[in-house]
């Protein structure tokens, strides 16, 4: 970030699932939405790198996006578009096949990246893909909380267990909110809730917590037709309340005073050593001149030993093939 917002300090929320089709980027969307309406600089940042669908979900005509920052074309800031309600938004690519295969130093990069973003955010909103890839797990460790969305179906209860199970097994994330997405009650999000708390109970070493519950609303289907959200479009509606709900609930979780020892969303705002503060200012002087160069390269040098020392470990074990499975 530019000196002017270094040090805000920014709550960042993952937002994923264990399979598609349960609606995550209309959960990121609609947060989103709805926390811009509460007075909130909200950055939404469509993780989903080869299968992107924020844009064509508002209707946005997108020039640049994730990949030719990716390729050193341009810098993050210039790619980022206006949603509705103030919301500012990363737009990523959609159907190239290098997106999805990034290397696990990329994914660091474009973490990293975020920290030269030159305009206030307080809250950054991550919507990934589904699954257990690496660059959903990248995702969710370098976030403060990771909200894990869930319908009323067998195959989605299991597989958010499945995508919880190896991100607390491998990676130490311990703690999950849970959305009850597309429910005919809250009495039904609820039960969803219990099956899986009693699968988590059972076999994992994790918190969970369910933050809402989100109504089956025929406006959710007029709002996508409109190319807009529903918090925007229809705000008296069930689903509107609901997110607008969750939203009261998000701006009331805590962000940690401290690093987590890992590479993280905006990293250095949460360090407060003027030497620290000096040296960071002095190299975005140093680089106002330079061209963006293509994330990745050069990365290691510019981490913490603690954080090089992590990426190190993870490209070895990517190369390795040791990469997160299912047992």
């Amino acid at each position: 970030m530019g000196s002017k917002y270094q040090w805000r300090r920014v709550k960042v929320i993952t937002v994923t699932g264990g399979k598609g089709g349960v609606g995550k980027s209309s959960v990121s969307l609609n947060l989103a939405v709805a926390l811009c309406q509460m007075g909130k600089h909200v950055l939404l940042f469509d993780a989903d790198l080869g299968l992107a669908n924020i844009d064509v979900m508002l209707g946005l005509k997108i020039r640049k996006n994730l990949a030719h920052v990716l390729r050193g074309e341009c810098s993050l800031q210039e790619i980022i578009q206006d949603g509705p309600q103030g919301l500012r938004i990363v737009p990523a690519s959609s159907g190239l096949k290098e997106m999805a295969e990034l290397t696990v130093d990329q994914h660091a990069g474009l973490i990293r990246a975020f920290s030269s973003l030159e305009e206030p955010v307080d809250v950054l909103i991550v919507d990934t893909a589904a699954g257990i890839s690496d660059m959903v797990l990248s995702f969710c460790r370098a976030a403060q909380d990771v909200v894990m969305v869930v319908c009323n179906e067998s195959t989605s209860v299991a597989d958010a267990y499945a995508q919880m199970k190896v991100l607390s097994n491998d990676y130490g994330v311990n703690k999950f909110r849970i959305v009850a997405n597309q429910v005919h009650s809250l009495e039904e999000g609820k039960v969803m809730f219990k099956k899986l708390v009693t699968l988590t109970d059972k076999f994992l070493d994790v918190a969970l917590e369910l933050c809402a519950c989100i109504p089956i609303d025929i406006n959710m289907r007029k709002a996508i037709r409109q190319r807009t959200c529903v918090v925007d479009a229809f705000p008296q509606a069930p689903a509107a309340r609901a997110f607008k709900s969750f939203a009261r609930r998000v701006i009331n979780w805590p962000i940690p005073d401290i690093p987590g020892g890992y590479l993280e969303f905006f990293v250095e705002n949460l360090i407060h050593q003027p030497e620290f503060e000096n040296s960071v200012i002095n190299d975005a002087a140093n680089m106002q001149d330079k061209p963006p160069r293509p994330i990745g390269q050069s990365l290691i040098s510019d981490l913490g030993a603690e954080q090089a020392s992590e990426i190190e470990r993870q490209m070895a074990l990517a190369k390795s093939g040791m990469t997160p499975r299912l047992v």
